[in-house]
């Protein structure tokens, strides 16, 4: 285990304990390395310096593939082909007071804004209107499209209400999901299940003096977004990241172990072939099983131990100079005697 040197690139990869990344050589062979400087290149394949393509465990939905044992559940990790993502809004969460003061028919409204399937963006205005004391009935407005004042879909009608108790927490909540159908830009209908609150608790809605205020709207769909980079953690997941703030999870690197690494078969630009002597092949994932984990934005440093090489070098140099003194004397005694013949 050499040092580890943090570098600025989110492709350089070290291992912290045992094992090996695998690699595809040229010619289609299984390598292992450790030198792990990768780049992605012109078709979003990760390949290192000597030309060694990262191989990992695509995941789907981030599940990893049903072997992970053999060679032939790995492929080359690439970044090619990730298209943006958009993720519908199937929740919505509402925090909220209504004025315990207000007049009967007293409407109080919010505007949340969602997303449909397709990432296009929409104002749902949710309407309170107070029916009795401690008692309000909830109307949810058809969907406007954002920026205009177009409607973009129709709300199925149900009955919703809310009544308090008289310490101004919920008593009775009753919200079913919202169901929105014939979204004007094409996309999926769509299904919303609210959270306003719990019964006897201040966490959602509540009824206390004072004005309307809203402390929060909060929902889980995004827009349409563009990919824009990768990270990976300490188990060896590659993460792709989207500018609308999404995440994908899209492979990870395996650690290969071996009984005796230094019985592998040594192969050009710092990588190893499996050999009769290094016994098989384990992959593991990173960080368990007795295998390191991932370091990213890290290369690990060389080994050798630079002071003793040094010495050697300083040491061969100077027998050398003592052998070519003893030669250049020789040479002089051997002149000497010719002469003297």
């Amino acid at each position: 285990q050499g040092n580890l040197t943090i570098t600025e690139n989110p492709f350089d990869l070290a291992i912290s304990g045992r094992g090996y990344f695998t690699i595809e050589l040229p010619n289609g062979d299984t390598g292992y390395t450790r030198a792990g400087s990768f780049r992605p290149d012109k078709d979003g394949n990760f390949v290192n310096t000597a030309g060694y393509y990262l191989q990992g465990w695509p995941l789907t939905n981030g599940s990893l593939p049903a072997n992970t044992t053999v060679l032939s559940g790995v492929q080359t990790v690439s970044v090619s082909g990730l298209n943006g993502t958009a993720t519908p809004t199937s929740t919505l969460t509402l925090d909220l007071n209504l004025p315990s003061t207000a007049a009967v028919a007293a409407t109080h409204s919010v505007t949340a804004q969602i997303f449909d399937s397709l990432g296009n963006a929409h104002d749902l205005q949710v309407d309170f209107v107070k029916a009795a004391a401690n008692s309000w009935t909830i109307n949810i407005q058809d969907p406007v499209l954002a920026g205009t004042t177009t409607t973009s879909g129709t709300v199925t009608a149900a009955a919703r209400s809310i009544t308090f108790n008289g310490d101004g927490t919920p008593n009775v909540i009753t919200f079913p999901a919202i169901a929105i159908t014939g979204w004007t830009t094409g996309a999926n209908n769509s299904s919303i299940t609210a959270d306003i609150g719990t019964a006897n608790q201040t966490d959602g809605v509540t009824q206390f003096s004072g004005t309307f205020a809203v402390s929060a709207i909060d929902q889980n769909g995004t827009k349409f977004g563009r990919f824009t980079a990768v990270s990976v953690d300490q188990n060896g997941i590659v993460t792709a990241n989207f500018d609308n703030g999404q995440q994908r999870q899209i492979f990870q690197l395996p650690i290969a172990v071996f009984p005796n690494p230094n019985g592998m078969e040594p192969v050009d630009g710092n990588a190893y072939r499996q050999s009769d002597s290094s016994g098989l092949l384990l992959l593991q994932q990173a960080n368990a099983g007795g295998a390191g984990a991932v370091a990213a934005s890290a290369l690990e440093a060389s080994t050798v131990d630079l002071a003793e090489e040094f010495t050697r070098m300083i040491t061969t140099q100077r027998a050398y100079s003592a052998s070519a003194r003893i030669i250049s004397t020789a040479d002089e005694m051997l002149e000497e005697l010719i002469r003297i013949r």
